[in-house]
């Protein structure tokens, strides 16, 4: 059954949440390649208003976009420049496009690092070797879509600030400041400004303090379930 864009934005989020629950559970990134391909295939439908493909481990391809491209969509936790992404050359003639995604853990956000047609992919590609090409990440520079391109997934209202959270799961704030809503960078004094009159905690459940993406989805969920309530 196709997912609406909502549903899909809502699937996002809760394996987003799920990732950096496993993550302050000490499990290590590559433990979770499974939710980290969950993840990518989720924001690649998103952003190409499109749909993950019917079967598991459909043939070369993980999401057909809304003007039916196949794509292929990798995604990796790696933070340093090493390591690679691996493709299977003969499941490449069922695609059209290939995007590479990277979660960076420590903003937890979602990061562009390719997205590409074949043919173009296949020019960053090693030789063949054991049946497997790959394209390494120190090949790849972090590519920031343009902030007009970015949908608002959730914002809320709350002591004359606006908290809206974006498909890659930054976190932006405006503020009145009487003469109409401003951007308050960086974000995160106001955010725990607004966490303290919430009574909502700084830290994780390590004792760590929470980054900005972190808190602003605490505030954000607890302004909307305060409303709703």
């Amino acid at each position: 059954m196709a997912l609406s864009q909502m549903q899909i934005i809502q699937s996002l989020g809760e394996a987003m949440a799920w990732f950096e629950r496993e993550l302050n559970w000490g499990v290590p990134p590559t433990e979770l390649r499974h939710l980290c391909g969950r993840i990518g295939e989720l924001y690649a439908a998103l952003i190409t208003n499109g749909q993950m493909a019917t079967e598991v481990n459909q043939r070369g391809y993980d999401v057909v976009s809304g003007d039916g491209e196949r794509i292929s969509v990798k995604t990796t936790a790696m933070m340093s420049g090493g390591g690679h992404v691996a493709f299977n050359p003969r499941s490449l003639e069922e695609v059209e496009r290939i995007i590479i995604l990277r979660i960076n853990t420590e903003e937890m956000q979602i990061e562009k690092l390719l997205d590409a047609t074949v043919e173009e992919a296949r020019s960053l590609m090693s030789q063949e070797r054991a049946g497997k090409q790959s394209i390494s990440l120190s090949r790849l520079a972090k590519t920031t879509k343009p902030r007009s391109e970015l949908k608002a997934v959730r914002e809320v209202m709350f002591a004359s600030c606006l908290v809206r959270e974006l498909e890659n799961g930054s976190i932006e704030v405006e503020r009145d400041d009487g003469q109409g809503m401003q951007a308050v960078s960086p974000a995160q004094p106001v955010l725990r400004e607004l966490a303290r009159q919430l009574n909502l905690p700084l830290v994780n459940g390590n004792g760590n303090p929470h980054n900005t993406r972190q808190l602003g989805s605490l505030v954000i969920r607890e302004i909307a379930q305060e409303s709703t309530g």
